[in-house]
């Protein structure tokens, strides 16, 4: 079998709308700024994948970089692992971190995706897994239990979830305490209960935080203090009842490799889009496995449903939906669960959307 060599990168970027904004501690995401990614070969299968860059002032510089790496790969065959040796010698004086290292990551993802279509497989299947049911969180922005209480039974009721995510840190102790005393009333307690800080305190005032919200059976606290700062990271875990959770902004598998050896959480989520792709979770997930450390996943869910079906500790799978207006076939969540759609990623283009909401 003929190996397939890529032929030509492009991207695009549009603005997505949202269900309902998303508020934390550093303000409000309104919106979905996305850049799609499409990676052509010579066998006539074009490879998908997307990335959300948190703010549109990131769109037009993802697009070139993405474009202008790609140029850089074409005629070079379609092998996820020899291609990021490519990358990691053109960016190692550089470094992975921001934009660039979102743009290898998802470049990576769209490899993979072409290699499930010439498959006719989707990629979990690639990794040596199968597609199965993973559980997922509901994942908001700060809530409220009586302004959100039709929101939350729904999540519960019509889609089944039973774990919800919720942003903190955006006022002081006695309105993170508000809310999560208002949230577990509500909830009861068979749902679980994340919180998210998104890096917004120092080592001391989280400490002092989670000690007062430890009585609400809290699953998980999200990035307390900053994500670069493993040495607070894991003060807080020492003293913390609650498990912390962090992952997400740590930069592919050397950056896991510093935090695990640190001791800088209890649990793990990489980002597919900061990780190394699909590549790079794999590392991660053996660290994971060897460490005995629970991975969930940050965002991204329709690729991540497929590396958490192979990942040994898998966690669980964070449902936050920027990408179902411009996708053909949008997520699905059953009985509280997601499973891998194929070939592939299972990702295909809504062109009609993407059309609607692209920008230049």
């Amino acid at each position: 079998m003929t190996t397939a060599a890529i032929t030509g990168v492009t991207a695009r970027a549009v603005v997505t709308p949202m269900k309902r904004p998303l508020r934390n501690a550093f303000g409000i995401i309104d919106a979905g700024p996305l850049v799609l990614i499409d990676v052509a070969t010579d066998q006539g299968v074009t490879g998908h994948s997307y990335l959300f860059a948190y703010t549109r002032l990131a769109l037009k510089p993802l697009v070139h970089l993405v474009e202008d790496i790609g140029r850089e790969l074409t005629g070079k065959a379609l092998a996820p692992v020899d291609l990021m040796k490519v990358m990691d010698a053109k960016f190692r004086l550089l470094g992975w971190q921001g934009l660039v290292g979102m743009a290898v990551s998802g470049l990576d993802m769209a490899f993979w995706d072409a290699l499930g279509q010439l498959a006719g497989k989707p990629v979990v299947e690639l990794l040596g897994g199968s597609a199965r049911p993973i559980p997922a969180y509901d994942s908001y922005g700060v809530l409220d239990a009586k302004a959100d209480e039709r929101t939350l039974h729904a999540a519960r009721d019509e889609h089944g979830f039973r774990a919800i995510k919720t942003k903190g840190g955006h006022g002081d102790l006695a309105t993170d305490a508000a809310m999560i005393k208002g949230l577990r009333g509500l909830l009861g307690p068979d749902i679980a209960l994340m919180l998210d800080f998104n890096q917004s305190l120092d080592p001391a005032e989280a400490t002092r935080r989670i000690a007062v919200l430890a009585d609400y059976d809290l699953t998980w606290i999200e990035e307390p203090v900053p994500q670069e700062n493993l040495s607070g990271h894991a003060a807080v875990r020492e003293r913390s009842e609650i498990p912390i959770q962090a992952g997400e902004n740590w930069w592919f598998p050397r950056g896991f490799a510093e935090a695990i050896a640190a001791g800088a959480s209890d649990f793990i989520m990489p980002d597919l889009m900061k990780v190394g792709g699909i590549t790079g979770w794999l590392n991660v997930a053996g660290q994971a496995d060897a460490a005995s450390i629970p991975m969930s996943s940050h965002i991204l869910p329709e690729a991540s449903a497929h590396v958490l079906a192979v990942t040994p500790t898998a966690h669980w799978l964070e449902v936050l939906d920027f990408a179902g207006a411009i996708l053909t076939h949008p997520l699905q969540v059953i009985d509280g669960k997601v499973t891998a759609k194929g070939p592939g990623l299972g990702l295909a283009w809504n062109e009609s959307a993407v059309a609607k909401y692209q920008v230049t």
